[in-house]
């Protein structure tokens, strides 16, 4: 394991986090803009998964080489961005820009893991299923740029420019709690007239097993 990676674990984030623009700072909220970037995604249903809702992480860290080996075609080493997302709340969730540092190696190396990890409810009209992210480098500006996947669920996709409304929090992201944020960020939204687009995402700067204290998260909502 990496020292990135490490750190993550032990909650502080040493990696490339994602660059954006704040254009407005509201009453516990900012509203940011992200640049494109291409995105790892893998979609799954997470009873197949033992009822692990982050069951496409190890996947997806697999497609990287966060713990070894990288499965992809160069192979090649990603560094690692921080944080993963997971949106929820129906519709087609649109995961946030991210970038992050790069290793390259003629030898498998692993990829440095981006983070976010995205996870989506509901992609594709896909019931019960989620997609999770990891946002790649900006080294990556398009899709064929970036390793191709040798694992057949990894797919990689463009991300567009888009605005987020973002209200962060720590602790854990229990479905409960998430709502909660959720349901506050988008009536301080509507108090202060912003118009909401779509369904939230939920950003975690940590992987799943970094103990609550020392997670960091947002709640985000694509905003006009």
């Amino acid at each position: 394991m990496g020292l990135a990676m490490g750190k993550l674990m032990l909650g502080k984030i040493i990696v490339e986090t994602p660059k954006h623009e704040v254009l407005h700072t509201g009453d516990g909220y900012e509203i940011r803009k992200y640049p494109p970037c291409v995105a790892a995604e893998v979609t799954y249903d997470p009873k197949e998964m033992k009822g692990d809702r982050d069951g496409g992480f190890q996947v997806l860290a697999n497609y990287i080489g966060a713990f070894g080996k990288p499965q992809n075609t160069k192979p090649e080493a990603i560094a690692m961005t921080a944080p993963v997302i997971t949106s929820s709340g129906g519709g087609e969730a649109e995961p946030i820009a991210m970038t992050a540092p790069v290793i390259t190696s003629s030898e498998p190396e692993p990829v440095a893991m981006t983070v976010p990890v995205i996870t989506a409810e509901g992609r594709e009209e896909k019931a019960g299923k989620v997609t999770m992210q990891f946002l790649l480098p900006s080294k990556y500006a398009k899709a064929e740029e970036a390793p191709r996947p040798t694992d057949e669920r990894v797919v990689l996709r463009e991300v567009g420019e888009r605005k987020y409304a973002v209200v962060t929090f720590g602790g854990l992201a229990g479905d409960k709690v998430v709502a909660e944020k959720a349901e506050g960020l988008k009536a301080a939204l509507e108090k202060d007239g912003h118009a909401v687009t779509g369904p939230f995402v939920l950003s975690r700067y940590n992987p799943p097993w970094t103990l609550p204290p020392l997670r960091t998260n947002e709640v985000m909502f694509p905003v006009k």
